[in-house]
């Protein structure tokens, strides 16, 4: 498979400044398998999944696209050993989706709730007749205003800052009437009501936060997800179209699990392909960013809330760490370490969650590793980051950390380069950081 050109060790990411001993041991390893892929960088965001049938519905921000996996499988797919295609880290399911769409079973594995909601209902909507959702939604509306509103976790702050009391009002109406559907019309219309949810609030997904907006026009909840169920029925007919072009394989199997514990799940089988991206080590959290959907359907107060916050993937602030049984798992990680230990943080824990990122991460690695088969192949998308000028090389440390779990590490393709923030760069100049995809192969 052509990738991309090798690059030249001057594009790398400073690593011969002082105190990056470690790092820069990293960067001259890795140098020869380091390449230029940025034709890929286009594919490596959810923006490639805004016209794609079914995917289009949800903007699950933090997604790869269709066409990046696609590729991959098209180039891969004949010389898999299983043929199973696995996502630890699904997000709205554009893994599993894809290999169904090209013949493949796939698995879909997220710890975020509202992750699988979305990836199921998906699925759920390829299985549905043109003209079904018009006419369910028809239904609904007629009985919508005369039902009592539906209980969510509005103890939780940014519930009742987020809608006007209207809009909050006839949104938990309408989340009691979806409740009245069957299956597979109830997984349809929960994926459409949660895509509406952001338009019908003073909030906009930025970044890590989910920020208020004041002074934001909000959609009225009724011609919002009407436009939702038009959509939806423009991909049904859609998909009638593909069906008769394309050879689509079985309705992939979506888990609720964890990526740390693989081994645990109901699996039918070894992998064949894992392609994945894990969160960011970049102080996004989840349960913070999709709380609006978390509270209307996933946990019933903020107590619950919390407690997930704690039990996913530790890539975010509040993240705890047990200091003395889980020290850096790798010595690129203790220098980094270090090295901020010295700075002016503008979060002290900035630390802390590094660590427990990468040893999140070399756990998520070792389950990945015994649950892919012999020969088996693992394409993971990751972005470095950069925190007081101090740069993480997220693509090398993880991929030393595979290697000596056993993987044997093929390529890293450089898909983009990404700046730092405004802040940053009066302070250091402009610094890119990579975003990369990781080649990985499991020996025979």
């Amino acid at each position: 498979m052509h990738t991309g050109k090798q690059l030249p060790l001057l594009v790398l990411e400073r690593p011969q400044a002082a105190g990056e001993q470690e790092r820069g041991r990293l960067e001259a390893k890795y140098a020869p398998r380091l390449q230029y892929a940025l034709q890929w960088g286009k594919w490596v965001s959810y923006v490639g999944n805004k016209h794609v049938p079914g995917l289009r519905l949800y903007r699950y921000k933090e997604a790869f696209s269709f066409a990046l996996v696609r590729r991959f499988l098209q180039s891969l797919k004949a010389e898999l050993p299983s043929p199973w295609v696995l996502d630890p880290f699904m997000g709205m399911g554009t893994t599993p989706y894809t290999a169904m769409r090209m013949g493949l079973p796939g698995i879909g594995v997220d710890k975020l709730p509202v992750a699988v909601a979305i990836a199921r209902g998906l699925i759920a909507l390829t299985r549905i007749q043109p003209g079904r959702l018009q006419q369910a939604f028809r239904h609904l509306r007629d009985r919508v205003a005369s039902l009592e509103p539906a209980p969510i976790a509005d103890d939780v702050p940014i519930i009742q800052r987020a809608f006007p009391e209207p809009i909050l009002l006839r949104l938990r109406q309408w989340k009691r009437a979806i409740a009245t559907l069957e299956p597979p019309l109830k997984d349809v219309f929960w994926v459409l009501f949660l895509a509406i949810l952001e338009p019908c609030s003073r909030t906009t997904k930025d970044g890590q936060f989910l920020r208020l907006r004041p002074q934001k026009p909000l959609r009225d909840p009724d011609d919002a997800l009407q436009e939702m169920v038009v959509r939806a029925e423009e991909d049904l007919q859609t998909f009638r179209i593909l069906r008769a072009r394309e050879t689509w394989g079985p309705e992939p199997l979506i888990l609720e699990g964890d990526a740390r514990a693989l081994t645990e799940l109901p699996l039918p089988g070894p992998a064949g392909l894992i392609i994945t991206s894990p969160p960011y080590a970049n102080r996004y959290d989840y349960t913070r960013t999709y709380s609006l959907e978390l509270c209307f359907g996933f946990v019933r107060n903020f107590e619950e809330l919390r407690r997930l916050r704690h039990a996913v993937l530790r890539s975010h602030i509040e993240s705890r760490l047990d200091a003395e049984n889980e020290p850096p798992p790798h010595p690129a990680v203790a220098e980094i370490e270090e090295a901020l230990s010295k700075k002016d943080l503008n979060n002290p824990r900035i630390p802390i969650m590094l660590r427990a990122y990468f040893v999140d991460m070399k756990r998520v690695l070792g389950e990945m590793y015994r649950v892919l088969a012999p020969r088996g192949r693992v394409v993971m998308v990751v972005d470095n980051v950069r925190f007081e000028g101090e740069h993480v090389p997220v693509d090398l440390i993880l991929s030393d950390l595979a290697e000596e779990l056993g993987f044997q590490v093929e390529s890293i393709l450089v898909a983009r380069f990404k700046g730092n923030s405004s802040q940053q760069m009066k302070k250091y100049g402009r610094q890119p950081v990579r975003e990369s995809i990781l080649l990985w192969r499991k020996p025979a």
